[in-house]
C-alpha cells in the first residue's frame, strides 16, 4: 500500500440549513483534529499495587478546515466570493451546522470508502486572514467545528 502525502487529505463542507452559506464546490486544504480521546480515572484500592482503571465515554476533538482566501472562487452554482460568504458566517458563529466530508485521493482521484463523515458540527470559530504588507505568502481562512461523532463512508 502507497503512503498517502497529506496533499491528499481534503474536505468538504455542506450546510444542514440551506439558508446558511453553500460551499458547494469548494475544497479545504488543510485539516487538523478530530481527534478521539477518553479520560479514564486510576483508582487504588485499599493500597492496591495497581489501579483499577475507570473510563469516560469517548470524545472527538474540534475540526479546523483551513483554506486559501481567494475571493474571486466561484463554484458551479455561480456563488459569490469567500468574502460574502466569510462576511455571513461572523454572526453564524455558535449557530450554524455543517456536514463535514473529510476524504482522500490518490492522483486527484477520490479513494472510495475511506470517508471521515461529521454530521450537524456546530461552527464555534472563525479566523479570518491576517494582513501582512511585506509577505507575499498567500492569506488564509479557518473555520472550526464542534462535532459529536464520526462515521466512516462505505461507498
Amino acid at each position: 500500500m502507497a503512503k498517502v502525502a497529506q496533499r491528499q487529505v481534503l474536505a468538504d463542507i455542506a450546510p444542514v440549513d440551506t439558508n446558511n452559506p453553500q460551499f458547494e464546490g469548494f475544497k479545504f486544504a488543510q485539516v487538523s483534529g478530530g481527534e478521539i480521546t477518553a479520560s479514564v480515572e486510576k483508582i487504588y484500592e485499599g493500597g492496591a499495587k495497581r489501579p483499577t482503571v475507570l473510563c469516560a465515554p469517548a470524545e472527538i476533538g474540534d475540526i479546523t478546515l483551513t483554506a486559501h482566501y481567494d475571493d474571486a472562487m466561484v463554484t458551479s452554482t455561480g456563488a459569490d466570493g469567500l468574502a460574502k460568504k466569510i462576511s455571513q458566517l461572523r454572526a453564524l458563529v455558535g449557530q450554524a451546522f455543517y456536514d463535514i466530508n473529510v476524504k482522500r485521493y490518490d492522483c486527484d482521484l477520490e479513494v472510495r470508502g475511506t470517508d471521515r463523515v461529521y454530521k450537524s458540527a456546530l461552527l464555534v470559530g472563525l479566523t479570518e486572514p491576517d494582513g501582512d504588507s511585506s509577505s507575499g505568502a498567500p492569506a488564509t481562512f479557518a473555520l472550526t467545528f464542534s462535532v459529536s461523532d464520526v462515521n466512516v463512508a462505505t461507498n
